[in-house]
């Protein structure tokens, strides 16, 4: 085919294809103007919700900031509810307020702290569990919380799950056999002596520099004689 048919042909295509759409626009012109009003309002609802969402963020990292400075003066209380006279809010109303931010999510994690600090298991395992832990090691305070919530609780074989989870979540030398331990003692105590056994000697075969390991002998050896 030659050039100058080739590009015949093309305008050709194009001519039909503006033709078929001018007339689609003609007899459905309702339809069209109707979509095109649909993505220039999604787009819009778009750029909102983000700068919505930017301010919610900032708003709530501002009010977290000064929750957690009450947290760490030991005045649980206020850090969880805020304080009336100065206008301040609590972790429970950040968390409420501000749950789709993450300093919101950071606030339930905060209250589990001030709850557990207060001896209010319960509230305090209803905190953690609404909490979303961040990956890597960052995340392994929070779930080995949540096992100690439990731990206090009594509910022994949901706390060395945790420890375990908390073991796993990012593998190091310190973290990851101190969960282990914890884990072995849950199971112990929820009469699991098989699998406290084998926590143990993962800590010893797989952790032995750790200051875990020495311990782990201790237990494996009390748990044997026994």
């Amino acid at each position: 085919m030659s050039k100058l048919k080739k590009e015949e042909l093309e305008q050709d295509i194009l001519l039909e294809y503006s033709s078929r759409f001018m007339h689609y626009y003609q007899t459905n012109k309702g339809t069209v103007i109707g979509g095109i009003v649909g993505i220039v309002l999604t787009i819009g609802l778009i750029i909102g919700y983000v700068v919505y969402s930017g301010q919610q963020e900032q708003e709530a990292s501002v009010l977290l900031g000064m929750a957690e400075q009450e947290l760490m003066m030991g005045n649980y209380e206020t850090a969880l509810y805020g304080n009336d006279e100065d206008f301040t809010l609590g972790f429970v109303q950040i968390a409420n307020n501000y749950s789709g931010t993450d300093s919101g999510n950071l606030a339930h994690y905060y209250a589990a702290v001030s709850e557990f600090e207060l001896e209010n298991y319960q509230d305090a395992l209803s905190f953690i569990e609404e909490f979303k832990p961040p990956q890597g090691i960052l995340g392994v305070a929070a779930i080995s919380l949540h096992a100690n919530i439990l731990l206090e609780l009594e509910n022994f074989s949901e706390a060395a799950q945790q420890y375990e989870r908390a073991a796993e979540w990012d593998e190091n030398s310190a973290t990851t056999p101190e969960n282990l331990f914890e884990a072995a003692q849950a199971y112990q105590r929820a009469d699991n002596i098989q699998t406290a056994t084998n926590h143990l000697q993962r800590i010893i075969d797989e952790y032995p520099n750790s200051s875990q390991a020495s311990r782990a002998e201790r237990m494996l050896g009390r748990l044997a004689a026994s």
